[in-house]
């Protein structure tokens, strides 16, 4: 290896720390999370969601638990005084549902359609000021759901993977492509 090749890598370990220099090795900074504590709503759910990732929540069926799980978060999230950001793609959250404390720290935007939801959800993204973003699609068609082409949820992936927000897409099916986490519910009956 040339003395070249020597002082780049020291130059980017110092500038980089943690960063892989050579193929054979792994970061030693692992990637950013939210640490979640929810009750026993979901056995399957995980203790944290990844940082600057898309984490999709499949609801496959009716009664998944899918509203008391959004509930949860929202109510994690309120907790530690983030600032929350839901985009509901069907106009169906029920707000009077929630603690007052939840309802301070919530931007909730609603929306008719699918192109709505995710528009909503990109300029979201972009503001860099949500800590949680809660894409709620699970009740729109699926017929509109398979329109989604999968260049808009690598864009949407682009646009958070250096921030530190937490994006949870809610689906009725597989949908998300360029989801780093992916969490199946099913339904109760």
């Amino acid at each position: 290896m040339s003395d070249a090749s020597i002082q780049l890598r020291a130059l980017l370990a110092e500038k980089f720390p943690g960063m892989a220099t050579q193929l054979h090795e792994t970061s030693a900074v692992s990637p950013p999370v939210w640490p979640v504590q929810l009750s026993s709503l979901a056995a399957n759910w995980p203790n944290e969601l990844a940082k600057g990732a898309l984490t999709e929540v499949v609801c496959a069926g009716v009664n998944t638990g899918s509203a008391g799980l959004m509930q949860a978060l929202l109510v994690c999230g309120a907790r530690e005084n983030q600032i929350i950001g839901v985009v509901d793609g069907s106009d169906s959250l029920d707000v009077a549902q929630l603690d007052p404390n939840v309802l301070s720290r919530l931007f909730w935007v609603r929306c008719r359609s699918v192109p709505e939801a995710l528009k909503a959800a990109d300029l979201m993204l972009r503001d860099n000021n949500f800590s949680l973003v809660l894409l709620d699609l699970k009740l729109n068609p699926q017929s509109h759901l398979r329109k989604i082409p999968a260049t808009i949820w690598y864009r949407l992936q682009r646009l958070i993977e250096k921030t530190s927000t937490v994006f949870v897409i809610f689906t009725p099916c597989l949908l998300v492509k360029a989801t780093r986490q992916r969490v199946m519910l099913s339904s109760f009956i």
